[in-house]
């Protein structure tokens, strides 16, 4: 990866994070709680936004569900200082448990290389260095949208056996490469591709614009295999799965895509509370003609 610029506005994220990732995980996950819920409660459009997706999944959502998902919220901002900046080993030893590796090494094994998903669910950003520190893998990276965060994301994601490929030409031919010579890629398919990018879809009932690269590299590999970071309660660590998807994704790109969404679908609602319902799932690019209804 190439060098990323640091400006003024960078270093002083840098020093406000380093600050922050000195407070307890458990501290951290607590304030990211408070805020998640606050956020909830004052913001009308965010609330509407968000109890519509979450309801969508699931319809006999209640209050108690959509509390907990609210503070889940806050806990995904709040802990990335704690996971980006406190060194790697100490964010590994709070990965509890792990279950389904065996998953990884039976498609790693077959040599062809394996596409691992992650979604915009639980602790995702711990996911990576968990895979990195057994398996060297190489992760697609789109620069964020808030330059200040750039540096601080590279920080947090790469070394320690992780790779970032850019969300870009180059960067899909080295992930192409990297499943060539066997080894392993992560990628979010849920990620609100660029135009050209992807193909209107249905997610959880209503056509959301998808990816079409994730599926693209599942027609290269072995798998592919879905995994979840799963929180645990009031800073105790983190649950790693690495499970089969629900439906086989075979066929064409569009059936693929298909697949794919649907097993994304049945990840969350195993664990609706830890899927991130503020993401703009459903937002259409700037150039992509909507679908007719």
């Amino acid at each position: 990866m190439s060098a990323v610029a640091h400006t003024p506005a960078s270093r002083l994220a840098g020093a406000v994070f380093g600050l922050l990732s000195r407070c307890s995980l458990r501290v951290l996950q607590r304030a990211g709680a408070f805020a998640g819920r606050r956020m909830h409660a004052w913001s009308g459009k965010f609330r509407r936004e968000f109890d519509a997706n979450l309801k969508r999944a699931v319809p006999d959502a209640d209050a108690a569900l959509i509390d907990a998902a609210a503070a889940s919220a806050g806990r995904v901002v709040f802990e990335l200082p704690w996971v980006w900046m406190r060194p790697r080993e100490e964010v590994l030893a709070r990965v509890t448990a792990v279950t389904g590796w065996e998953n990884v090494e039976a498609l790693h094994a077959k040599g062809r290389g394996v596409v691992l998903l992650t979604p915009h669910m639980g602790a995702f950003e711990v996911a990576a260095q968990l895979i990195g520190s057994r398996l060297p893998i190489t992760v697609l990276y789109r620069e964020p949208r808030q330059a200040w965060l750039g540096p601080l994301m590279a920080r947090g994601r790469d070394g320690g056996g992780v790779s970032l490929a850019a969300a870009d030409g180059g960067g899909v031919r080295r992930l192409l490469r990297t499943l060539r010579d066997g080894g392993l890629v992560g990628i979010l398919p849920d990620q609100v591709p660029a135009n050209g990018e992807g193909v209107w879809a249905d997610f959880f009932g209503r056509p959301a614009y998808t990816m079409t690269l994730a599926a693209r590299l599942t027609e290269h590999a072995e798998g592919p295999l879905m995994v979840f970071a799963e929180r645990l309660p009031d800073g105790q660590g983190f649950h790693l799965h690495f499970l089969p998807p629900e439906v086989p994704v075979t066929g064409d790109t569009r059936a693929r895509v298909e697949a794919i969404n649907r097993s994304v679908e049945a990840l969350v609602r195993r664990y609706p509370d830890q899927y991130i319902w503020g993401y703009k799932r459903y937002k259409c690019p700037p150039g992509v003609q909507r679908p007719a209804l």
